[in-house]
């Protein structure tokens, strides 16, 4: 317990790899992918790439799906990360439009809508790599795939038409993907495995890089609609508590503007010798921003939320995404966490305000910090107490 933490996340990363580890024995393997496939980024622009395999048969889906996690305990999502074994076969980023043998397999099992039967031999037995980082996302097993089938794809229609579709762009894919109701985590992988675009230019684009893309791109899109809409007639308050993690937003009844911030308490990932929470922000106002955030996908997973809402309502806002990580939260896994705990926080009924600072006044009974240090750290808070609009004069 040196590090001061609640729980050792290498222990409990240890006791995970342990489970999907003791069932390997061999270099061939079988069982049913949820679908699932990784690209990674080490290496750029010659990447690994390949399918995520646990090693048994049935309904595997949710081991890759995010969407179906919140909810789950930490320990529920580790195990489901250490589960899938990576096969890993070097490529180039320009080898999505002409493809490998490998490659086209994997983009056909990228289709996927439920789990798939596969056999896949490696060239050597899977082994997992226990980091002694508690600051590193949980990964399982993982060897050189050497052979790889499947049997029984059900594709999803829609990526199946965007990958034939080679005079379709990937920003007017993961639109109009993402508007016919396919599940973001899916676009994503469709993304990363290089199935959309225009002909040639096809890349494979490394899984974290994807996932931050596709949550920009279709953000972008219904930011563009909701600027259309009316403004809120009053104020917003929305919560949600997952993983330790506390989540608290504001609409106001302004035109669009975001800003997200994370509080990281003593003994978390980015703060593991302080001794009081550390903030962190990033926010853009109606023009949107040019730079990438700093938090990094956080902000767009968390942006992509913010508008998914207003858009079903109708209604445009501004924005306040507040997260405090507490010490329950041992290591990072994922920005999904954000997008579908703040899905969650979205969906139920608000309270409703009829001035800010009631808002706020509502937020002692969330957070634990203190709202003044919420103000010290927000540039939408700022503007509100003061700032005069020209409207005052």
């Amino acid at each position: 317990m040196l590090c001061g933490k609640l729980r050792c996340p290498i222990i409990t990363k240890a006791r995970s790899l342990i489970k999907t580890s003791s069932s390997i024995s061999f270099k061939n393997l079988q069982g049913s992918t949820p679908p699932g496939a990784f690209v990674g980024r080490i290496g750029y622009p010659k990447v690994y790439v390949g399918p995520m395999l646990p090693p048994y048969f049935g309904d595997t889906k949710v081991l890759d799906t995010p969407e179906l996690w919140v909810g789950k305990s930490l320990d529920e999502i580790i195990d489901y990360r250490y589960s899938l074994i990576r096969g890993m076969v070097r490529m180039n980023v320009s080898d999505a439009p002409r493809g490998t043998h490998l490659l086209d397999i994997i983009q056909e099992v990228s289709m996927g809508v439920s789990s798939i039967d596969y056999e896949a031999s490696f060239t050597k037995r899977p082994t997992g790599v226990l980091s002694l980082s508690g600051d590193t996302q949980p990964f399982g097993p993982s060897a050189p795939l050497k052979s790889f089938k499947t049997s029984n794809i059900k594709v999803d229609k829609a990526i199946e038409k965007a990958y034939y579709d080679r005079d379709l762009g990937a920003l007017e894919a993961v639109n109009e993907l993402y508007k016919k109701g396919v599940p973001i985590s899916r676009i994503q992988r469709a993304f990363s495995v290089g199935m959309l675009g225009v002909g040639n230019r096809r890349r494979l684009v490394p899984t974290r890089w994807s996932i931050t893309a596709a949550d920009s791109i279709v953000s972008l899109e219904l930011i563009k609609e909701v600027k259309q809409y009316d403004t809120l007639d009053e104020y917003e308050a929305y919560s949600f508590k997952n993983l330790d993690n506390i989540f608290f937003v504001i609409f106001i009844p302004e035109r669009w503007g975001f800003e997200w911030i994370e509080a990281w308490f003593p003994g978390t990932v980015w703060n593991m010798c302080g001794k009081s929470p550390e903030m962190m922000g990033d926010y853009e106002g109606y023009m949107g921003r040019s730079t990438y955030a700093e938090v990094g996908g956080c902000y767009y997973s968390a942006r992509l939320a913010a508008a998914e809402k207003l858009k079903s309502i109708r209604k445009q806002a501004k924005i306040l995404m507040l997260r405090e990580i507490r010490p329950g939260y041992i290591l990072p896994i994922g920005v999904w966490n954000v997008r579908e705990s703040l899905r969650s926080a979205l969906r139920k009924e608000p309270k409703r305000f009829d001035d800010l600072q009631a808002a706020l006044n509502y937020t002692r009974k969330i957070l634990t910090i203190p709202i003044e240090k919420w103000i010290e750290n927000s540039i939408i808070l700022k503007e509100a107490f003061f700032q005069r609009k020209i409207t005052d004069f």
